[in-house]
């Protein structure tokens, strides 16, 4: 069994329903309005946590009634939030999400005390890092934590996994150089690498141009194609599983929480890892919401 500890964001998301996007200036009315757990880390320690690894959480939270909610959802999902931290002068994250018939989300994002824990609240919980098999981080948290936590990893042997979402113009190159898997999709990897990827050989070019900035493993996820991977001079397309998607919100961070959750460290059973992400994936998209969406492993079997 896996430990995991995910630093990163934790936001309330409150999504509204519609029959199609509004475009600018247009009034419509929605077909339903709710409120649930969210933000990529969150939903990524969700998603690890119910395929059944050990999990911990590092980063912060609002002296609000929205993180006293999120404390409470996570907590009750047995998720480690000694690492969590209460800020007096800052609201927890919220997401407004707006998702379409289509299953298309729009999202808009308020990070607040995502944005405000530090690095020295990161060194706190140095040990928690120390003992686990995988960090794993985003980037709707501060950058400077992230590189502390991946600092300690790296120097404890514990293996780094960075989801560059919402894609960053310029990833600061001492994050690179600490992080051992990146799994952007075909927007993000365009952003690092400029390269448009549009096939099998613009994917392996856009790999070998991270490989090059001392990434041992990437993944490109490719929406409904599935997952692209190259580690240890294999490479391939894991195909996604076809199913009739009615909200993608949450669908990546599954992936990356379910993948995690069962993947060896040393990469070696790393396809096997990716069909068993695209699989928990494959069922958050079928429901509506973000963390109510992720399924337990039992579901997967």
């Amino acid at each position: 069994m896996n430990t995991i500890t995910v630093i990163g964001s934790i936001n309330l998301d409150r999504t509204i329903r519609v029959k199609q996007m509004p475009k600018p200036g247009e009034t419509m009315h929605t077909k339903e309005i709710f409120s649930a757990g969210g933000g990529k880390g969150a939903n990524q320690a969700v998603a690890a946590k119910r395929s059944e690894a050990v999990t911990n959480f590092i980063g912060a939270i609002g002296n609000d009634e929205s993180g006293e909610m999120m404390r409470e959802l996570l907590s009750e999902e047995g998720i480690d939030l000694s690492g969590v931290q209460t800020l007096e002068k800052q609201a927890t994250g919220q997401a407004y999400i707006i998702v379409d018939d289509q299953g298309e989300n729009s999202i808009m994002i308020h990070s607040g005390a995502n944005n405000a824990f530090t690095p020295q609240q990161v060194k706190e919980h140095a040990e928690v890092i120390k003992a686990s098999d995988f960090v794993v981080a985003q980037f709707e948290s501060t950058l400077e934590s992230t590189i502390e936590a991946f600092s300690i990893a790296r120097e404890a042997g514990v293996k780094t996994i960075l989801n560059p979402a919402p894609a960053l113009e310029d990833v600061p190159e001492e994050l690179l150089r600490v992080t051992d898997m990146i799994i952007p999709n075909e927007t993000e990897t365009e952003i690092l690498t400029g390269i448009q990827v549009s096939d099998e050989s613009s994917l392996k070019a856009a790999a070998e141009h991270l490989h090059q900035l001392g990434i041992e493993a990437v993944i490109i996820t490719i929406g409904s194609k599935g997952a692209f991977y190259d580690v240890q001079g294999r490479s391939g397309i894991v195909p996604a599983f076809k199913v009739n998607a009615v909200d993608t919100t949450a669908a990546g961070d599954t992936f990356i929480g379910a993948m995690s959750s069962v993947l060896e460290k040393d990469f070696s059973n790393l396809e096997e890892a990716i069909k068993y992400g695209n699989k928990a994936s494959s069922v958050t998209v079928q429901r509506f919401g973000a963390q109510p969406s992720i399924p337990y492993k039992n579901e997967l079997k």
